[in-house]
């Protein structure tokens, strides 16, 4: 029963994709009968029509279009295990598509691919810059970088996490020299605040860890809201306040010592970051080259001294 069903999907789809029984006798090299008789033989098993019929061409039945959906994906799974089966004979090669953070993803994750690249030529990248919310099975992406968000996730979705982001108070040197640096929450609670401005308008509170190690989040007064990071970055560089941001977008400007940590004691746990992909595709040689190595480098910048 098992194998007559596979016997007869084939028939069916290839009727769909060329337009009549002819056609896919032809493709088949049976003949045009033995593709009726198989597709007739599908529709009284499942007792449906699956196929309208004339003298000039073949069309779906609602039934028919439902099913030819399902079909066509079983085989492209298929051939995808067949690709996963040889890949120990195989190169990373074609097309792989990532859907990363746009910020992070050009800071973080974008040295890491110009690596890959120069490790497997024969791999095609298309990269997807975006901070907005990215389906991977409805967009067709291989393998996405999410920082949070990967609560309740389908069972065919596997994921990775990389770390956590170190979200610090910072400011530029000048400003802490004119202003005074803070030593309590109160105290940088009256430092002018440089905020981060969400698409709907809102601004995204500070975060503190409290004495007993939990998170507590407080609206502040601000003196500037940006909604774009590197502006952000640019602004608390200049000395107009105080910012809470995470270290792997202002790494740099610490390390030079643009900018200053305060508080650190203060410091949450920020968002995890995550490597997301469809479990089917994770032992194709493409996708297993860029987890290994996106994986097994550290994303993560580490927290910088005080």
């Amino acid at each position: 029963m098992h194998d007559q069903r596979l016997k007869d999907i084939i028939p069916f789809v290839t009727s769909v994709d060329r337009g009549s029984f002819t056609a896919a006798s032809e493709q088949l090299h049976v003949t045009g009968s033995a593709v009726s008789k198989s597709v007739s033989r599908l529709e009284a098993r499942l007792g449906s029509q699956l196929l309208e019929r004339t003298t000039r061409r073949l069309t779906l039945t609602d039934a028919g279009q439902a099913y030819y959906q399902t079909c066509m994906r079983i085989l492209e799974e298929l051939a995808e295990a067949e690709s996963v089966l040889a890949a120990q004979r195989s190169i990373p090669s074609g097309r792989l598509r990532l859907a990363l953070p746009s910020t992070y993803g050009r800071l973080c994750v974008m040295p890491r691919l110009i690596a890959f690249c120069q490790m497997h030529p024969e791999v095609e990248l298309s990269l997807t810059f975006s901070d907005r919310f990215v389906d991977v099975f409805e967009e067709g992406v291989d393998v996405a970088v999410r920082i949070g968000g990967t609560d309740e996730l389908p069972a065919s979705l596997a994921c990775r996490q990389l770390g956590r982001e170190a979200m610090v108070f910072c400011a530029s040197p000048a400003y802490l020299a004119k202003a005074g640096k803070p030593d309590s929450v109160e105290a940088l609670l009256q430092h002018r605040a440089i905020l981060y401005e969400r698409v709907d308008g809102s601004t995204k509170p500070w975060q503190f860890t409290t004495a007993d190690g939990h998170s507590s989040w407080r609206s502040v007064p601000f003196r500037m809201a940006l909604g774009d990071v590197d502006a952000q970055v640019q602004a608390v560089c200049a000395g107009l306040g105080v910012a809470q941001m995470p270290t792997w977008l202002i790494h740099e400007q610490l390390k030079r010592g643009e900018l200053e940590i305060v508080l650190p004691e203060l410091q949450p746990a920020g968002l995890a970051l995550t490597l997301l992909w469809p479990r089917r595709k994770q032992l194709l040689p493409k996708v297993d080259a860029l987890l290994t190595i996106l994986g097994e480098l550290d994303i993560v910048e580490p927290e910088p001294g005080n």
